[in-house]
């Protein structure tokens, strides 16, 4: 049987390759501390689930959930973004529901994209990104994101013939593996670069609440207040860990969301009603639950700071995201892969290589701190014994 030739750059990824790993770790009896995937150990809040449980007794949302039927969920996504960040949108044409942002930021390069076109990603930066521009036929150039840099692009080292070539580019601060924020004014400088090198401009927003010690990160929404390039991606999985329940939504550009939408039209609808009636519930509601989070990945980010410092391995504090971003010991500074699989075997700690990201992410390994303090520092105990073992 043969298969289409995109689905080439897609045979591996770092998640895949770390769940085998844990898988054959597992089998031969060790326990697995995870901290190599970015889904939130907490809870969904209760007056979330009770509105969907709600739903579950109400005929009329049971069956399919297409645009007409998402009005209420647009509606409070507008509100939200007016008192979140003083922008009037139309819940009409400048918003559209996600099954998850992911959804969203791998099937719009098909809405904007010929075969061998180039899309400007961030390098490192999160691997759905590049497998949407793949599916598209598109070809990726990879921005380098570097220490020196702050992990922000440097918009002037692309080169003009790809630009010549290039119709997207896609940003996510606060970033993922790097854990670095944006100011306004570097959006400001990406809004201005796309609009001169006709770009349509896309930024991936997950982390937008966890952020700590009093930092706010600005949206693209207030770098283009008029939305004349950018669409930007939102997600209920980690501000109120819903990831279970794939909620997102985009805002933006009225001719970006129209042509995602078109795509969408064609792949599949919406949500379960009832899931997006909890969405709207969480969007209404007042920051508590969201503060709550925020101060248990700060809390957990500090400790694991502290105790991979214990063990003499020194990593700059984030200020934002569930993640650490940790140069590697020298002895694996050229083999991010080797590290991570010689941990787990070893110890059943998990991690995530920095080559899974990118090419600029060799050097390093990404920590998610979704587990309490107490298995963090078991995990760092861990990884000290066997640094010094080996």
């Amino acid at each position: 049987m043969q298969f289409a030739d995109r689905l080439q750059p897609l045979q591996s990824n770092v998640f895949a390759d770390m769940d085998s790993a844990k898988s054959i770790a597992k089998a031969a009896g060790m326990t697995i501390i995870d901290l190599s995937l970015g889904s939130s150990d907490l809870p969904t809040d209760a007056f979330i689930l009770e509105a969907i449980a709600t739903a579950l007794n109400d005929p009329n949302t049971h069956g399919y959930s297409l645009f007409g039927s998402t009005l209420d969920f647009r509606e409070a996504v507008a509100a939200w973004i007016q008192k979140r960040f003083d922008i009037t949108v139309d819940p009409e044409t400048e918003i559209l529901p996600l099954i998850g942002s992911q959804e969203g930021t791998a099937h719009l390069p098909l809405a904007l994209l010929n075969p061998n076109d180039f899309a400007l990603l961030q390098d490192p930066g999160y691997p759905s990104h590049y497998g949407g521009i793949h599916l598209a036929g598109g070809q990726v150039y990879g921005m380098p994101l570097l220490a020196k840099n702050d992990f922000l692009p440097v918009f002037a080292d692309i080169p003009l013939a790809v630009l010549a070539q290039s119709k997207m580019m896609v940003l996510s601060y606060p970033h993922n593996p790097t854990t670095a924020t944006a100011s306004l004014e570097f959006l400001q400088s990406a809004v201005k670069f796309c609009q001169q090198h006709d770009l349509a401009l896309i930024h991936d927003f997950p982390y937008l609440d966890l952020v700590f010690d009093g930092s706010i990160q600005p949206s693209i929404l207030q770098a283009d207040r008029d939305r004349n390039i950018s669409i930007e991606f939102f997600t209920m999985s980690k501000s109120y860990n819903m990831g279970g329940f794939r909620v997102g939504f985009a805002v933006g550009n009225r001719e970006l969301i129209k042509a995602l939408r078109q795509i969408k039209a064609a792949v599949d609808f919406n949500q379960y009603q009832g899931i997006m009636r909890g969405a709207i519930k969480a969007l209404a509601g007042d920051r508590a639950p969201i503060d709550r989070v925020v101060a248990t990945f700060q809390e957990r980010r500090d400790v694991m700071i502290d105790a991979l410092e214990a063990i003499s391995w020194d990593i700059p504090k984030p200020i934002a995201t569930m993640y650490l971003w940790a140069k590697l010991p020298d002895r694996y500074a050229h083999d991010s892969v080797r590290f991570c699989l010689d941990l787990i075997k070893f110890t059943g700690v998990a991690l995530s290589p920095g080559s899974g990201f990118g090419k600029h992410g060799e050097g390093y390994v990404r920590f998610a701190l979704v587990h309490p303090p107490s298995v963090l520092k078991e995990a760092a105990a861990k990884i000290g014994a066997f640094l010094n073992f080996k």
